[in-house]
This record gives structure tokens, sequence and C-alpha cells, in this order.
């Protein structure tokens, strides 16, 4: 399963051209402001951030308890192939 990265971004810059609403951009720029940071680097830190959560909720398979035992219990103890599944790795050679 991939996993996010929780290194900081490159110091090499790639472009993103965004347009938005003039209430966005003075909130943006006000919270930048309080941040002590560029619109620039507040807007490419808080979208990696948030880029980084959105991510790993997708890659993160959450299971309940039982399900996380039957889960091991079949890794550990995996079904014998049927004839299905044998014809299948055959053809799949």
């Amino acid at each position: 399963m991939p996993s996010v990265s929780t290194r900081r971004p490159s110091t090499d810059s790639a472009r993103i051209n965004l347009r938005t609403s003039p209430e966005a951009k003075a909130l943006i720029e006000r919270a930048a402001a309080l941040m002590g940071a560029t619109v620039s680097s507040y807007i490419s830190q808080t979208m990696y951030e948030t880029s980084q959560r959105v991510v790993a909720d997708q890659d993160t398979l959450m299971l309940s308890q039982a399900d996380f035992e039957v889960f091991i219990s079949t890794c550990e103890n995996p079904p014998e192939p049927t004839e299905a599944l044998i014809e299948l790795m055959r053809l799949s050679r």
C-alpha cells in the first residue's frame, strides 16, 4: 500500500495558476499575514498538507477488530486453492 510522504516539498519549484473570488483572496492574504508567510508559501504549504490528508484517507483501509482478525487469520491460514484459481494461474503464465 503506498504511503504518504511526511517530508516537506522540495525547494525546486513548479507553477500552479488559479483564480479565486476577491473574498477568498482577501481571506487567504489575511491568513498568510497572520502566519507570517507569503501568500504563495501559505497556499503551497496548506494545499500540500491538505493533499497529504486526502491521499492518506484514500490509501487507508479501516477495519473493525473482528474484520482485522478474520483478515489476519486468512493470511496466516489461507484456504486451499480452488480448481478455478488453479486454472486461472495456469492461464496467467
